[in-house]
């Protein structure tokens, strides 16, 4: 093996030249950590740190992340709804500080899954990955209803249901197709969905606060009468813009999601995980500022006359003819979310295949040519479709964008708190490039309150967060949508036994003995 030039790592961290051999001994490559954490290198391992942060930032999304929660942040609260997003923004980075440990110590595809396997157990590990699986499956399903409207914007059409479901099952499909070619044709369709995301909310953002600006800054603390017409206080009014914020911070997990793929996975995926939540996390709050302060009337928007407050703040800062050009940018980003998202949801159903722990698993797990896990292409793709006959009822999509947003914050809260637990018992001390020594603790501490405050948020039933005269069933669709997940997972669980195949946390010697092996 050549040996690297030295560079600053920790002793014995991947491509250190101090490894546990002492100084100038080489450090495990990322393969070889791969194969003492039990596993070959299937996947093709070619991102850099930007690659891996792409990937996070198309998937956050501030274009997507802004565009689900403006109409309702700001019906519900009015301009002061701004103020829930730097609640939800630190709450996710008390998360990311658990994830960074954790990925920096086991950069491996499939987070959930893997590290709350070393961590709690087989079975408990189980029913979290498969509960984060179909989050993420479902809210690709999400993403691809919601940019269908924008295909049919480019043209001036107004499409019916049916057209919007088979736009959005064609988009599935092209994104299939990019991931199906490999990480790095992933990557530059990624990458252009970036460029898109630079116009449409650094560039549109700055523009509409610094010169299309029609209202005073006293607009962001102003209610503009939500919480009496909806006829709540304004505490309840704040705690339900924090249950749909907290939609606009999901999705850094999947730079842990191409862990493999990523070269010096253990230093550089946690480092992706915080910038990308970072950067998109200000530009979502820059936008957030600038869209109510530049809208004609957003007292209009709390009235439910208008359901586009951020196309409408845009046209009336830059006139009419910004229009097309601006939904052509976002339907790039929602294209660009979309592609990033279902890869991660591939690869997580590749971590959990390879296990032999997933149904069919011996189709799901397998690899092409181009190192690209097309087995969890092929299930995910199924999965995420088989749901959007739903969009041919226009209330139950906003079921599913419900279920979407508490099934993604129970893994969160299940794997900060067994990670706690981990940590209070002794029995895990994180051992990786990322390590906050004795902050770690506190801040797991506040990583689980911020997570369980969050998913009981969400999960509460909440007519004023459903459309007028919804059902009773999409009121209660975020606790409905996770307990059937969950108990569908318990039944497969009890029946089919995946556990007895899987190694528990008594493995993490046996993983520490390879590692040192590799070096020597």
């Amino acid at each position: 093996m050549t040996t690297t030039p030295p560079r600053p790592h920790r002793p014995g961290s991947p491509g250190s030249t101090d490894g546990p051999g002492g100084p100038g001994t080489p450090g495990p490559s990322d393969a070889e950590r791969l194969e003492a954490l039990g596993y070959r290198q299937e996947l093709r391992r070619s991102l850099g740190v930007l690659g891996n942060i792409s990937m996070g930032f198309a998937v956050v999304s501030p274009v997507v992340g802004l565009y689900a929660v403006a109409q309702v942040g700001i019906g519900v609260a009015g301009g002061a709804w701004v103020w829930a997003l730097p609640v939800c923004l630190l709450g996710q980075l008390l998360v990311v500080c658990v994830y960074s440990e954790l990925a920096s110590q086991w950069p491996l595809a499939g987070g959930a899954y893997q590290w709350s396997r070393r961590l709690a157990g087989p079975s408990f590990a189980w029913l979290t990955g498969w509960l984060w699986q179909f989050a993420v499956m479902f809210a690709n399903t999400t993403v691809a209803y919601l940019a269908a409207p924008w295909f049919f914007a480019l043209f001036g059409a107004t499409p019916t249901p049916a057209q919007l479901v088979l736009t959005a099952f064609g988009f599935m499909l092209f994104c299939t197709l990019v991931n199906a070619y490999g990480i790095n044709l992933l990557r530059r369709f990624v990458s252009l969905g970036i460029a898109a995301e630079a116009v449409a909310s650094v560039l549109v953002g700055l523009a509409l606060l610094l010169f299309f600006r029609k209202h005073g800054l006293g607009l962001l603390t102003d209610t503009l009468g939500a919480p009496a017409a909806t006829g709540t206080g304004p505490l309840l009014s704040f705690l339900a813009v924090v249950a749909v914020g907290g939609w606009a911070f999901i999705g850094f997990d999947a730079c842990v999601s191409t862990a493999e793929e990523t070269k010096d996975a253990a230093r550089q995926v946690p480092r992706a995980m915080r910038w990308s939540l970072l950067g998109v996390g200000l530009v979502v709050i820059l936008n957030a500022v600038a869209v109510p302060l530049a809208h004609p009337d957003p007292a209009a928007v709390v009235a439910g006359t208008d359901l586009d407050p951020v196309t409408t703040a845009v046209t009336a800062g830059f006139g009419d003819w910004s229009a097309k050009p601006f939904v052509l940018v976002v339907l790039i980003s929602f294209t660009a979310c979309l592609m990033a998202s279902q890869g991660g949801a591939a690869r997580g159903l590749y971590s959990l295949a390879r296990d032999g722990v997933f149904p069919f698993s011996a189709q799901v797990r397998k690899v092409n040519r181009h190192g690209a896990p097309i087995g969890g292409l092929v299930a995910a793709t199924l999965v995420s479709s088989a749901a959007l006959p739903l969009g041919l009822e226009s209330t139950a999509i906003g079921s599913l964008i419900a279920f979407g947003t508490a099934a993604t914050f129970l893994p969160f809260f299940l794997l900060t708190a067994v990670a706690l637990a981990a940590r209070l018992r002794g029995t895990w001390r994180p051992a990786g490039e990322v390590s906050y020594g004795r902050w770690g603790t506190p801040l797991n501490v506040l990583a689980v309150l911020w997570t369980g405050l969050e998913v009981v948020n969400i999960c509460w039933p909440r007519a004023l967060l459903a459309p007028p005269g919804a059902p009773w069933y999409q009121v209660w669709a975020a606790l409905l949508g996770t307990g059937a997940v969950t108990l569908a997972g318990l039944g497969y669980l009890l029946v089919r036994r995946p556990q007895r195949l899987m190694r528990g946390p008594g493995q993490d010697r046996q993983e520490q003995d390879g590692l040192a092996k590799a070096v020597i």
